[in-house]
């Protein structure tokens, strides 16, 4: 019988007795990058922390048991990828249930024939966008790393799965050598699934491609953010320059990563949730958990002895989301990359106690062991309402423990100008500052030699940014300039946080308040509203959720009218900002003063 193994990047035929000679006298095959790594190991005997191996192969067989009777037609899934390197992974595991299985090769073969079918003529599929280069890629990290798994030793009915699999990933190479992109990530998850096919088969036209997208340059900035300054896509970009430092011999390419690992523990919530209100991506509005950079602080803390990363490593360890996100669906990246199999270094514990400013994106964090504090004044100007920008109105969120205010936000009636946004933030003393001038003018007639007798004039958007009409805004002569000052000041101490808000300018307008709870808790001393709003009118307002409390006030309401706070950039549309969670208001008209307590 003929075995496979991969050495140094090429398949070669072996038979058995070689193959398991070779294996167990050096512990792991000979491919050994120039990092030190070895693309495959011997695991089972090197594996460092026994019971993390135990959990993750039965975490894997979990997820098998489940996939195998399932329907695999759905051709517009990424999540194929990732099923096929599962299954692989049991099926290498000398302690699984599947090893060496004959149902996970049927299931495979299973899988592959469905990506062949729909595979286009330039070698993408169609998961996500339509054929896509980087959406192929996404799918490819997970294919190739399981492709990669097969090819340790192969029986007659392997050779079939894996001849199915080479004749995909190739043509995939193909698309990706010539392909193009959407968004900064892409660059870098395209790259990275060349690598893996170049470990595979290698060819120069990959490894040239590569070193064309990297020849842009990789943006980290003095924080430690990435072009998006998205929790979701670090993940994507963190594996992706790991994934190209290990297996190309660029150890430079880590170096973002330490940065982007470095900032963002202080972007970590006590249990694991991860700020995201800076982002310019789509989780500007949802949560994302530090669970997923969960091998990217492993892999750093072995490869750099980092005794900081150790600790958050094993901090993850013991967070929820652990198992599903990390022990169902990673064995095979410790089988294929066998720095993960090492143990950790001495850790040291993580701070819980700190106030860090992150100036690149204007996001204060305060952390005063189970309370935190954020402020935000970080969007991009002008605000446009577009996948790439930041936008969100949050400015303040408040946790003590399991207690969670969501967000603050600050909305008037100053001409349907919508939500507060900061441009900026600074300190002063003990004190950090949030500002914001509007000036909304009324327009006068344009000069004589600008009219058109048509009436045919430019496209334009207003001077305040609220509407565009063809009306040559920017020539015309203004009056009667209305303005509203808005100035929000927080101050901290040990855990407490004031919030003092100030909004002055045009008088009689009317102010909002908005605090959003997590849905589930229970609020008292709120008068209730329709749909679940709630007015804190006076005194002082508590939340709680499971044992925790948040106390907030004194209260204030003026007016009840909380409809249209977004503003005329999206009531136009019919759009809302509204989201899930219990709603409290409070209310005042301009001239508006108000100090608002957390604790």
């Amino acid at each position: 019988m003929l075995f496979y193994k991969i050495i140094c990047g090429e398949m070669t035929k072996i038979n058995r007795s070689t193959f398991l000679k070779q294996s167990f006298q050096i512990g792991a095959l000979a491919c050994l990058n120039p990092l030190g790594n070895s693309v495959f190991a011997n695991w089972a005997e090197v594996f460092a922390d026994d019971d993390l191996l135990k959990r993750l192969v039965s975490a894997n067989d979990h997820v098998v048991t489940a996939l195998l009777p399932t329907d695999s037609t759905d051709k517009n899934n990424r999540r194929i990828g990732l099923d096929f390197a599962l299954l692989s992974a049991s099926y290498n595991s000398p302690g699984s249930n599947y090893y060496q299985g004959e149902v996970v090769l049927l299931k495979l073969q299973q899988l592959i024939k469905v990506l062949l079918s729909v595979q286009a003529e330039d070698g993408t599929v169609n998961v996500g966008n339509l054929e896509s280069p980087p959406d192929t890629a996404f799918l490819l990290e997970s294919l190739t790393a399981g492709a990669y798994l097969l090819s340790k030793n192969i029986s007659a009915n392997e050779v079939t799965v894996n001849e199915l699999v080479k004749q995909f990933i190739i043509k995939a190479g193909d698309g990706l050598t010539t392909g193009g992109v959407h968004t900064p990530n892409h660059r870098w998850v395209v790259c990275a699934a060349l690598a893996r096919i170049n470990v595979l088969f290698p060819n120069r036209k990959y490894t040239d491609r590569i070193e064309e997208w990297l020849g842009e340059g990789i943006f980290i900035d003095s924080d430690g953010h990435y072009p998006e300054r998205s929790m979701n896509y670090a993940v994507v970009e963190n594996n992706s320059l790991i994934t190209m430092a290990r297996l190309l011999n660029k150890p430079s390419l880590l170096e973002p990563v330490r940065r982007n690992l470095e900032m963002t523990y202080y972007y970590m919530e006590p249990n694991g949730d991860l700020v995201t209100t800076d982002s310019r991506r789509q989780d500007q509005y949802s949560s994302k958990s530090i669970v997923s950079f969960y091998l990217h602080y492993r892999y750093m803390a072995i490869h750099d002895g980092n005794s900081k990363f150790a600790g958050i490593a094993k901090a993850i360890e013991q967070m929820p989301g652990f198992e599903e996100e990390v022990l169902s669906k990673f064995l095979f990246q410790f089988l294929e990359n066998a720095l993960l199999q090492k143990e950790l270094p001495r850790s040291a514990t993580p701070t819980i106690n700190f106030e860090k400013l992150f100036t690149t994106s204007n996001l204060l964090r305060i952390r005063r062991n189970n309370a935190t504090t954020t402020l935000f004044a970080g969007v991009d100007w002008p605000i446009i309402i577009a996948s790439g920008r930041s936008n969100s109105p949050n400015f303040f969120s408040y946790r003590k423990g399991k207690a969670i205010l969501k967000y603050l936000r600050l909305s008037s009636s100053f001409f349907s100008m919508g939500y507060f946004y900061s441009e900026g933030l600074k300190k002063e003393g003990n004190k950090y500052i949030l500002h914001k001038k509007l000036e909304v003018p009324y327009y006068q007639p344009l000069p004589k030699n600008l009219r058109k007798a048509s009436g045919d004039y430019k496209l334009s958007p207003s001077i305040d940014n609220r509407f565009w009409n063809k009306m040559d805004f920017n020539n015309r002569p203004v009056s009667n300039v209305k303005t509203l000052e808005t100035k929000v000041s927080l101050v901290e101490t040990n855990g407490k946080t004031q919030l003092s808000f100030e909004v002055t300018g045009q008088a009689g307008v009317q102010v909002t308040i908005e605090l959003c709870f997590k849905e589930g808790g229970k609020l008292s001393g709120v008068t209730a509203g329709n749909n679940g709003n709630g007015f804190l009118e006076t005194g002082f307002g508590k939340y709680e959720f499971e044992g925790d409390v948040i106390e907030f006030g004194p209260g204030t309401v003026a007016h009840k009218t909380i409809t249209g706070l977004e503003g005329e950039r999206y009531s136009t549309h019919f759009g809302n900002l509204r989201t899930e969670g219990m709603h409290v208001y409070l209310t005042g008209t301009t001239p508006f003063r108000h100090t608002l307590n957390f604790s």
